[in-house]
């Protein structure tokens, strides 16, 4: 059994996910191909026995090349199994952390003409110490607005591993069918 694991990450948190799942997968036996978006090689989509693209959200919009990569092969993605993993600070709160209640996944999804099996959204991680200067008082504002971490001088993750630890096992049953 082999599976496709793609990430579209910005500060690093969707790769992180992405290559857990990848373990996780790897741990029962299935081989696994891992890219970034940026670097996805010439793709044989019958290779695979599933896709996993994870994507990150930024400012309300995921990554252009991200985007271009699903447009290009949604007529493949939509013939086989395959799976979508969102990943943004707005899914820190519960009730924002399916495809249905989460903003931005819901009109990614809506927009697309890909149509994932699977969808799994999960929080991602404030980076603060990593950002440049504007793109860390952007987002303390947004966070000061949304009742979040606004603490500059931290890190704050707020991935919740066993979710996506479930969501593993999910991808790997529904690419053993």
């Amino acid at each position: 059994m082999k599976a496709l694991l793609i990430y579209s990450s910005r500060e690093g948190q969707t790769k992180t996910i992405v290559s857990s799942i990848a373990d996780e997968l790897r741990g029962k036996d299935i081989q696994v191909d891992l890219y970034n978006v940026d670097d996805v090689p010439q793709i044989n989509f019958a290779d695979y026995n599933g896709v996993l693209i994870g994507a990150a959200i930024r400012y309300g919009h995921f990554h252009k090349e991200f985007r271009t990569f699903v447009e290009r092969h949604y007529q493949a993605l939509n013939q086989m199994p395959s799976a979508f993993v969102s990943v943004s600070l707005i899914a820190r709160k519960v009730e924002k952390q399916t495809a249905e209640t989460n903003s931005y996944t819901r009109k990614y999804l809506a927009a697309t003409q890909w149509h994932p099996t699977l969808c799994g959204v999960f929080a991602g991680a404030l980076r603060y110490p990593r950002y440049t200067w504007l793109d860390r008082v952007m987002i303390q504002l947004i966070m000061k607005m949304t009742k979040g971490e606004t603490d500059s001088s931290k890190d704050v993750e707020y991935t919740d591993w066993d979710k996506v630890k479930q969501f593993a096992g999910e991808f790997e049953r529904l690419i053993s069918k």
